[in-house]
């Protein structure tokens, strides 16, 4: 198996997983463009958003769940949704994904979408998640 994505689901390749069900699983983003930067992924292989018609209704109660605890936990102002397909789109990874990136009022905005947050901890911002307080 050859796919990054593939080998997360397997559990060969450690994540910080912030939720999973049947169809999807969504961990942090292991370079976020801010805080909280999320990858919802289907748990079956899917090239991209294109390819399967299906893959999206497939995973959307896990985008909605996520999104939902990305904003409440980390205190969002707002939210991006994100999905690329194909090379001219800026696909990196050939597994059908959506990012999920909280935004926040000190940087708003489209134009700050894709500048790195710097020095995000991930582990504190995976503790913050997964915290029920």
């Amino acid at each position: 198996m050859d796919c990054l994505f593939c080998r997360i689901v397997a559990g060969e390749i450690p994540s910080k997983q912030v939720y999973a069900d049947d169809s999807a699983i969504a961990f942090l983003d292991i370079n976020p463009w801010h805080v909280g930067h999320t990858l919802v992924i289907p748990r079956r292989h899917v090239d991209d958003l294109l390819s399967d018609p299906e893959a999206l209704t497939e995973i959307t109660p896990a985008i909605n769940a996520t999104a939902r605890l990305l904003v409440d936990r980390l205190a969002a102002d707002g939210l991006n949704t994100m999905s690329s397909a194909g090379v001219a789109a800026g696909q990196e990874v050939f597994h059908f994904h959506v990012h999920l990136v909280p935004r926040f009022a000190h940087r708003p905005g489209l134009k700050e979408l894709f500048r790195h947050e710097p020095e995000v901890d991930l582990d504190r911002v995976y503790r913050q998640i997964l915290s029920r307080s």
